[in-house]
């Protein structure tokens, strides 16, 4: 049975770890050849090892997707390295501080922004011109249940994550009659480094995010990837401009 991504090229940020790294994995297990950008260069290249002792293909570059060559070299090294790009996974992103909009830290709001959207349009912006060289390709993005309804003392990421659901839409239809779909993921609690630091902060918060999901529990990082694996493949050849919440059901209320 040939594999979902054999002979595609990808590339993910923020695949050191939580969503990105399961989704590296995922991918090299479909026979992509995948390239892990990443700040946290420890951990980017022992998931990078790990895939190649498994058998599969995937080189590390270190990259801070708030600037922009260090973005273009990611898309460059896989195409260097493979050949072509035929998926681009923006992942990237940080939560910010915990606070109300009259305290929250004007340089905290900047980085989150610049993390949470401005990556994502470099990534965008990058990727646009390589996958067109390959006839076309899978852009997905992910964003975030709270880019889709309220939640306060959250206002940098939520107002990025908005955002990025906006930005989706818009590539979705600048490039619909170039054969690129962009799409974009919209997690609930996914059980990362990134959500057990807030509980560890937090850990009232705990019990509370669980009992918004009418599923009554985190996701795994490993649910999200087959998504994303599902947007990228020719599986969803028909589907651009969509936002797929995977919340276990929060947002149904």
């Amino acid at each position: 049975m040939a594999k979902r991504l054999a002979g595609k090229v990808a590339v993910i940020t923020g695949a050191a770890r939580g969503i990105g790294a399961a989704t590296a994995r995922l991918f090299a297990q479909e026979d992509a050849s995948v390239v892990l950008a990443d700040m946290l260069e420890e951990q980017g290249k022992a998931v990078a090892a790990e895939i190649k002792k498994a058998g599969g293909k995937a080189e590390f570059v270190h990259c801070d997707v708030t600037k922009s060559n260090d973005v273009r070299n990611a898309i460059s090294s896989a195409v260097r390295l493979y050949g072509k790009l035929d998926v681009l996974f923006n992942n990237a992103g940080i939560i910010g501080v915990t606070a109300d909009l009259a305290n929250y830290p004007e340089e905290d709001f900047d980085r989150v922004l610049s993390v949470n959207l401005k990556g994502y349009f470099l990534g965008l912006k990058h990727a646009i011109p390589e996958l067109l060289k390959s006839g076309g390709g899978s852009i997905i993005n992910t964003a975030s249940i709270l880019g889709m309804v309220g939640s306060p003392f959250a206002a940098a990421y939520a107002a990025a994550k908005g955002g990025v659901i906006a930005l989706t839409r818009v590539a979705a239809l600048e490039c619909a009659g170039q054969a690129i779909r962009v799409n974009a993921i919209a997690p609930g609690a996914v059980d990362t480094p990134m959500l057990q630091g807030q509980i560890i902060a937090m850990p009232q918060a705990e019990q509370a995010l669980m009992q918004m999901a009418p599923l009554g529990r985190f996701a795994k990082p490993e649910e999200v990837a087959s998504l994303v694996l599902f947007l990228a493949s020719d599986e969803s050849s028909f589907i651009t401009g969509a936002i797929y919440p995977i919340d276990g059901g929060w947002t149904c209320r």
